[in-house]
């Protein structure tokens, strides 16, 4: 096992080059010829907390403390203020294992869990409802001006997406600048991350946005306000669930951001129009993304 020790904040950001997140596989197109892509690789990972088997989880494989470390704090089994000792990961057996200072049993709550509209079978358990219920978001602004000055960096910004397709990212962004750039192939996990990455960081979730390329659905509103984070943005659609949920915690939720369109659905009164829309560029064709003309 090797222990992973707290290190200085880092600006985390996709690595297309990074041989070990893709693999080259042939094939042929429509015309017969034969061809050569690059897919993301895909991974288990078994999270244990403690001497506790949780979850095994389909990943790219990267940045494994933070994505553990995420997926706990998530799913409401590990609190912002518990004490983690450490935490290992060992690459031969593809095994990460979170302890804490006291004790944890979730066997009665393993048993409850729901399997989430997120790509990659995601989960999530009955008892987040309750946990997000009593949540109060800090009072926060979006300005325009910060939506369209995130959404070209982040689009125009080096990702795995862009070299192989087949994933989703998500974004830690204040103001117009992204801190932290995640992706996997659920944005469940990508957005445990950046969950994992801000706990073991110590970030400041009251000014943050979160960004992400999948849809808004209820699991994102669930996890960006179980993180803090006032402000939910998406280059994607919406689902019902999703935006009555926003309503009812006060999350300021934005769809269907590409080039100078969007749509808030939720705490639009978070957002400042100081943006004239005449200087904005529309998204050009060679940085169009999955959900252009759909929602998915």
């Amino acid at each position: 096992m090797m222990k992973i020790d707290k290190a200085p904040v880092p600006l985390i950001v996709p690595n297309p080059d990074d041989p070990r997140l893709t693999q080259s596989v042939t094939g042929t197109d429509q015309t017969g010829a034969k061809v050569e892509i690059k897919v993301p690789m895909e991974r288990p990972l078994t999270l244990y907390l403690n001497a506790q088997e949780i979850v095994t989880m389909m990943t790219i494989g990267d940045y494994p403390e933070y994505l553990a470390l995420g997926y706990l704090l998530n799913q409401n089994m590990l609190k912002y203020n518990d004490a983690v000792t450490e935490v290992e990961y060992d690459d031969d057996l593809q095994v990460v294992v979170v302890r804490t200072e006291h004790h944890t049993n979730f066997e009665a709550k393993l048993k409850r869990r729901t399997q989430t509209s997120g790509c990659a079978q995601g989960t999530a358990f009955g008892d987040l409802l309750e946990a997000v219920e009593s949540v109060a978001l800090p009072k926060a602004e979006l300005r325009t001006s910060w939506l369209y000055q995130m959404t070209q960096t982040i689009n125009t910004m080096p990702s795995l997406y862009l070299e192989a397709g087949a994933i989703h990212g998500c974004v830690l962004c204040k103001e117009g600048e992204p801190l932290c750039y995640t992706e996997d192939v659920g944005r469940h996990n990508a957005v445990d991350k950046i969950a994992g990455w801000m706990y073991r960081h110590g970030v400041d979730a009251s000014d943050k946005i979160l960004y992400t390329t999948g849809r808004l659905t209820s699991e994102m509103v669930i996890k960006t306000v179980r993180m803090g984070i006032p402000i939910l943005v998406s280059r994607s659609g919406f689902t019902a669930w999703g935006v009555d949920l926003a309503r009812q915690v006060g999350l300021t939720l934005v769809g269907r951001t590409r080039g100078k369109r969007f749509i808030a659905l939720a705490g639009a009164e978070r957002i400042v129009y100081d943006q004239n829309l005449d200087y904005v560029e529309e998204e050009s064709a060679k940085h169009k993304r999955k959900g252009e003309r759909g929602d998915d």
